[in-house]
């Protein structure tokens, strides 16, 4: 019942602030938001931008526990030669993270941040695509990290087709030496496709699940599968363009005691050229 009163309002408030928000909101038929929209879907694309993403994961740990995780993900692209781009792209948590076992408490901090840089060609094509390097670095409180530097390679194609946006992103890293606290070794798969179906005034439909594989864990606990979909719009405060969804996933597949599903809230500044 606790879970459902969240639930409730937690939509509520995200769709009153999408369909409400009174100042300068852009309206239905602007095209410079529409292309907002989609360039704000492309991890590779020229745009300047600084997302909040707030995932709420219930039933996490053996308490089930509700855990409250906000990636602030800032990408800055930047250009390497005429024909070039480098898309630099952080990846910042702030976990609140519920009791993991008898006697512990809630704790507040950092996981642990990842870097990533996309090289692109600074002229898409049909076919558009990044290539490039993914460091992740033992910044995260003690339930929260892998204990390790890693490093791997990562990559992300997509296309978009008249109002869809459609691609994937694939990263996989290892650990780099033996790492602090005889930490266990790190091999991780992450795979996140994404489709957007965009709509007049800002709007658009995504479904963007983030798949993850455990290569060290035994087969039973390999691996993470949400399955879902958000909703969100495109608009503009003042004169800041803002990205704002809402969205749910059920993991269909997860290790042990994971989280059963997750609430999604994303707010994007945005900083077009």
């Amino acid at each position: 019942m606790k879970n459902e009163k969240v639930v409730k309002l937690f939509l509520s408030v995200c769709l009153l602030a999408m369909i409400f928000v009174p100042l300068h909101t852009a309206l239905a038929g602007d095209k410079g938001v529409e292309d907002l929209a989609k360039a704000s879907q492309n991890p590779v694309s020229s745009l300047i931008s600084v997302p909040f993403e707030t995932n709420i994961n219930f039933n996490a740990g053996p308490e089930d526990e509700t855990d409250v995780i906000t990636n602030i993900k800032p990408v800055v692209p930047m250009s390497l030669t005429k024909n070039w781009n480098l898309i630099n792209r952080i990846i910042i948590p702030a976990i609140s993270q519920g009791s993991r076992g008898p006697g512990l408490g809630r704790e507040f901090g950092l996981g642990d941040i990842t870097y990533q840089g996309f090289i692109s060609p600074a002229e898409a094509g049909k076919v558009i695509w990044g290539i490039g390097p993914q460091i992740g670095m033992p910044t995260g409180m003690d339930r929260a990290t892998s204990d390790h530097w890693t490093l791997g390679p990562s990559a992300v194609v997509l296309v978009m087709p008249g109002k869809w946006v459609i691609g994937a992103l694939v990263s996989n890293v290892w650990n780099i030496g033996d790492g602090y606290n005889d930490a266990a070794d790190v091999n991780a798969l992450t795979f996140q496709y994404f489709i957007n179906y965009n709509m007049p005034g800002g709007w658009y439909l995504s479904m963007a699940p983030t798949i993850t594989a455990n290569w060290e864990a035994d087969s039973d606990n390999t691996w993470t599968i949400p399955v879902g979909g958000a909703i969100g719009r495109v608009f503009k405060i003042g004169k800041q363009p803002v990205n704002m969804k809402a969205g749910a996933y059920y993991n269909v597949e997860k290790p042990d005691n994971a989280s059963d599903w997750t609430l999604q809230f994303g707010l994007t500044f945005m900083f077009p050229k």
